[in-house]
């Protein structure tokens, strides 16, 4: 069994944060990435503790991972609809616009992922340089896998998100930046495939105390699995996004069946109990971000929180999300998605996700008790609030073992080897820990609906319904149903993915051209 259930390692994006002004520089926004030349960068290789800290400084960019899943897909998806007090980033997001290019989500995604690339290039560059500094070759072979896992993980954010991206295999000259032009989605595929398939043969099962979380091989594989699942699937006509009709699903199986059978990881059985803040990186747990209070608090929790929430607690001025009084319920349709498939049951998974009743005023009186803006909260617990609205210490959990167990059943729905009972099985063992009724012959609707209310509030819808081919059907579905064609755009398919940030096409005009839909 993986022993998970310990502290350390909470402080690693904040160790991460401080060393990475050592080892790499100052940060640089969009592809202006400068090498470490500076004199206290060439002395800073010399051991293998210094490159600990700097292989540690490479998970820093993992801090703005959980938000870039909340606003770039929650939000997103048919699970959000928002009212604001003004004319928000997010409502573009929210309201299909084609208008995006300078909104300040999409810009700081690709600006985060490209730091983060920068950083895990920056130590693979050092690692041949100055890797003979280490004198265990386990170990150097350890932390050139940790940059090549944060790397294709940062890659596959990318491509998901913006479809073809420029590779950038080191730490290069602004000069060289701007000569790189974005690749084929398939080639980035490749490099982020070879980049895995390296970290799941090189990086170990399991961590000692010391290092608890960061990536194992069971991380690699389970996010191969995920990158051969996601490219197999029948693209939306000649949108040139992160799916590529592969049909890679017997690939992407093996990787999901290697670590439900060796990995050590188990379905826990009680729902709410995965977010705790008391039972973090339990044995659900396949890879997460690490946060901890005081030095390195998490802000993922707040952000689709009504803001009225927090006022029933008298803390208006140091909590909710930053973005104005805006209120960010949860869709009619999703409400209505827990209640039909319970039917008389109540869904555990509906009450540990969603709130339903809070005070919006403080002190507390019934006038002040909202009943009908009903929001998610699935890793909000007020009582553990740090200082601030960024301060909330609980890990965003990026791939659990539920999620491996319904990925195995999407691929055989999708054509690789089992059965019809395997599928049905996996469905029934998720919603009998939720406390609702079996159902038999799943379908790939069926499982994604499913996935819907098992994962919901954890940043997987969006991607979801692009990878299952359900996106424009299932969104336009819901605008629909929950008359909200007024404000929402009809979704086409060009919006699968976002358009490349405006100051990327200006700082080369040419190099980059905007993805089809957006202007």
């Amino acid at each position: 069994m993986i022993n998970l259930n310990l502290y350390s390692m909470r402080k690693i994006l904040y160790i991460g944060s401080c060393v990475a002004l050592i080892a790499f520089g100052a940060c640089n926004k969009k592809l202006d990435q400068v090498p470490p030349s500076n004199t206290a960068t060439n002395n800073f290789y010399t051991n293998t503790s210094d490159f600990t800290l700097a292989v540690t400084s490479a998970y820093s960019k993992l801090r703005a991972y959980p938000d870039q899943q909340l606003w770039l897909g929650e939000m997103r998806s048919d699970n959000i609809i928002i009212a604001t007090d003004g004319n928000r980033d997010f409502q573009g997001i929210k309201n299909l616009s084609p208008n995006l290019t300078n909104t300040g989500f999409v810009v700081g995604a690709w600006d985060n992922d490209f730091s983060g690339i920068f950083n895990a290039n920056t130590v693979l560059d050092k690692l041949v340089t100055n890797g003979k500094n280490i004198p265990d070759s386990t170990i150097r072979n350890r932390f050139g896998a940790e940059c090549r896992f944060l790397r294709a993980l940062y890659y596959f954010d990318l491509v998901r998100f913006y479809g073809k991206v420029p590779i950038i295999k080191s730490a290069l000259l602004p000069a060289d930046v701007a000569t790189v032009p974005r690749s084929a989605v398939k080639d980035v595929y490749d490099f982020i495939v070879d980049d895995l398939q390296y970290a799941a043969a090189n990086l170990p099962t399991t961590y000692g105390a010391a290092d608890v979380g960061r990536a194992t091989s069971w991380a690699a594989k389970g996010l191969l699995g995920l990158v051969y699942l996601t490219k197999s699937s029948p693209n939306y006509g000649s949108v040139e996004g992160p799916l590529l009709n592969s049909g890679e699903y017997t690939k992407a199986m093996a990787q999901f069946d290697d670590i439900i059978t060796k990995g050590g990881f188990s379905f826990l059985a009680d729902y709410p109990s995965i977010f705790s803040y008391t039972n973090e990186n339990n044995a659900e747990v396949i890879f997460d971000v690490q946060f901890a209070s005081g030095t390195n608090g998490a802000s993922y929790p707040s952000q689709l929180v009504n803001s009225s929430y927090f006022d029933g607690f008298g803390v208006t001025n140091n909590y909710g999300n930053g973005y104005g009084s805006g209120s960010y319920n949860v869709t009619k349709n999703l409400l209505q998605s827990f209640k039909g498939s319970a039917g008389a049951a109540v869904d555990k998974r509906d009450t540990s996700s969603i709130i339903y009743l809070y005070y919006t005023g403080y002190p507390n009186t019934a006038a002040n008790r909202d009943t009908a803006d009903h929001f998610e909260k699935k890793y909000l617990n007020y009582a553990k609030r740090g200082t601030i609205r960024t301060d909330w210490p609980i890990n965003f959990i990026v791939m659990r073992y539920t999620d491996v167990l319904l990925m195995k059943a999407e691929c055989i729905l999708r054509g690789a080897p089992g059965t019809q009972v395997y599928v049905d099985s996996v469905v029934n063992k998720v919603r009998t820990r939720a406390g609702v009724a079996p159902v038999s012959n799943v379908t790939l609707p069926m499982l994604m609906e499913e996935r819907r209310r098992e994962f919901v509030g954890e940043g997987l819808r969006w991607n979801d319904l692009v990878r299952s081919g359900l996106a424009v059907t299932t969104m336009n579905a819901w605008i629909a149903s929950d008359t909200l064609g007024a404000t929402i755009l009809p979704m086409k398919q060009e919006y699968i993915i976002y358009p490349v940030p405006q100051a990327e096409l200006l700082a080369k005009p040419g190099l980059y051209t905007q993805n089809p839909g957006y202007y």
